[in-house]
């Protein structure tokens, strides 16, 4: 059936202006794409302080940064189409080493808004503001007295496109999305020193008032407490791999999220969406924490830029990564690291949230200071001695209580021995023959299913009668098999069956124990991969520092001048 010739005739070939503007609009989008481009300008051009002003509703962005600056020379060209100081040649695109390259922001934001730069190169003693127009030609040329560095000014953005305007969410969705911009940029560039501002009123054409501050520091450990309020430095375990990983781990057992929000993973400088590398991190945390409970979790790949492909995406947001299963495993091992209890996890003035409350409420009459210190490790330290913890007593019957030599740890017995036994069951899945065989009653057709994708076979015994002569290994000798059994036909995958096995053979709260018993508890579950809480992401113990009890007891004073003497 042929086309339509009316259909034929209406094709034609869009006007130069509309084709502009549609080439700039894939780079520029939103107001919090004007903040992310020149932010990673300023940060190419080496600023330790950047300052960002925003007018949302009138469309209008300001950045100030202490960066090296631009001679009059660079800024005559800045704007114009396809111009950069950081790519020369096409053998430049596979060794791209700076966060812009494509020298699409400036004469992008030219066409879409009114563009004003002034800037001033560090070794000379005057700057210049210049204007461009919409193809990004100087219009207006001025020499000015700022400091090194430069202000890039972007006013009436989308004046000239106004649906794309209509068509933006509200100013405040806007203005969330220019937080995390930020937020994204600063957990990548630690050193970066952010003040974020905003208009005095919705009005406003020139007042801003602060909005947000963030602090720079040695690393992204002393960035994310600075976005999550109620994350501590010492919540989090910090990990360098070589060169090329940095992991920043929200430890399970004290911090966690309710949405999915706070996984991040970093290549070079800027945050990026590589599905299959944040799978790999939720499925490594899967069962340390409590559930619907989400990792807070920070990875940064420096990586060749050989084995980046930036071009999957304008604005740079999603990549091509050669060798991903490397990078898969690389991220499962540094994961692996960190969670594990080894002398260089444990500092002696990590002063965790569960013990200040514990303090805090014994010491109602008064507070003292905390100083909080939580130092990386080497990977290797994984595969580092025990502990050296030494079972002392049993506390109610439910908590070992062991001595440490920088202080003392509790651990309730039944969830550290059901870590071992989950870890355990997940290595060495194996089912065993049942003598006599366990009889189960009224099973319906889809528990019978559900036993059998467990690998548990089911055969019929008489009326309404089935009987289990395989069962695993941990189940076999117990006198409760045949719960166990209907539990686990219940429904579930093999990892859901596991832990409800750990759980149900686990020591029971309330069992005494021997010291031998303790100590060999000890040694297996420091052994284990994730130590810190059980399949259900409960806490497994709490640690209490010879520091701490020093600042209770008050040991730290001069007993002189204690009494005034």
């Amino acid at each position: 059936m042929g086309m339509d010739a009316s259909v034929l005739s209406g094709i034609q070939t869009l006007s130069e202006e509309v084709v502009h503007l549609i080439a700039a609009g894939e780079v520029i989008d939103s107001l919090a794409a004007v903040v992310r481009e020149l932010a990673e300008n300023a940060l190419d051009a080496g600023a330790t302080r950047i300052t960002i002003s925003v007018w949302a509703e009138q469309w209008r962005i300001r950045v100030a940064d202490n960066g090296r600056g631009m001679e009059r020379h660079d800024l005559e060209q800045a704007a114009l189409p396809h111009s950069t100081s950081k790519i020369r040649n096409s053998a430049d695109l596979w060794r791209v080493n700076s966060l812009g390259f494509r020298g699409e922001a400036l004469h992008s934001l030219a066409q879409l808004a009114d563009l004003e730069i002034c800037s001033r190169w560090g070794t000379v003693n005057e700057g210049w503001r210049i204007r461009y127009s919409s193809q990004g030609d100087p219009i207006h040329i001025e020499a000015v007295a700022i400091a090194p560095g430069s202000i890039i000014t972007v006013s009436h953005l989308f004046a000239n496109w106004m649906p794309r305007r209509q068509g933006m969410p509200p100013a405040a969705q806007q203005l969330r999305a220019i937080q995390l911009v930020v937020q994204q940029l600063a957990l990548c560039h630690p050193h970066v020193t952010w003040q974020i501002e905003q208009a005095a009123i919705a009005s406003a054409a020139h007042e801003t008032r602060p909005w947000f501050t963030l602090l720079s520091g040695t690393s992204a450990q002393h960035i994310l407490p600075q976005l999550l309020r109620d994350v501590q430095p010492s919540d989090l375990q910090e990990l360098r791999h070589s060169n090329s990983t940095y992991l920043l781990l929200g430890l399970p057992d004290r911090c966690h999220r309710h949405r999915p929000d706070w996984v991040k993973v970093a290549v070079n400088g800027r945050v990026v969406k590589i599905p299959e590398l944040e799978q790999v991190i939720f499925a490594s945390l899967r069962r340390t924490l409590p559930r619907d409970r989400h990792p807070v979790c920070f990875v940064h790949l420096r990586l060749p830029p050989s084995q980046i492909d930036w071009n999957r995406h304008p604005a740079k947001a999603e990549i091509y990564l050669h060798q991903l299963d490397h990078w898969k495993t690389q991220i499962e091992t540094a994961i692996d690291a960190a969670l594990r209890l080894n002398p260089g996890s444990v500092s002696e003035s990590a002063y965790n949230s569960r013990l200040g409350q514990v303090i805090r409420a014994a010491e109602a009459a008064g507070t003292y200071g905390d100083s909080s210190r939580n130092a990386g490790f080497d990977p290797d330290a994984a595969i580092a001695p025990l502990i050296p913890l030494k079972a002392l007593t049993q506390v109610h019957q439910m908590y070992i209580l062991a001595e440490h030599p920088e202080g003392m740890w509790l651990i309730e017995q039944h969830i550290a021995h059901e870590r071992v036994l989950y870890e355990q069951l997940r290595d060495r899945w194996q089912l065993v023959p049942l003598e006599p065989p366990v009889i189960l009653n009224q099973l319906l057709p889809a528990q019978i299913e559900q036993l059998q994708h467990l690998g548990i076979p089911v055969e019929p015994f008489g009326d309404r009668l089935w009987a289990v002569r395989l069962a695993p290994e941990p189940l076999a000798q117990r006198s409760d098999c045949a719960e166990a059994l209907m539990e686990l036909s219940l429904g579930g995958d093999l990892d859901t069956a596991v832990v409800a096995i750990a759980c149900r053979t686990a020591i029971r709260n309330g069992t005494p124990l021997s010291l031998e018993e303790m100590q060999t508890l000890l040694d297996q579950w420091q052994n284990t991969r994730n130590p810190r809480t059980c399949p259900h992401g409960r806490p497994i113990y709490l640690q209490i520092e010879e520091s701490s009890l020093s600042r209770f007891f008050r040991r730290h004073w001069v007993i002189g001048k204690s009494h005034g003497i």
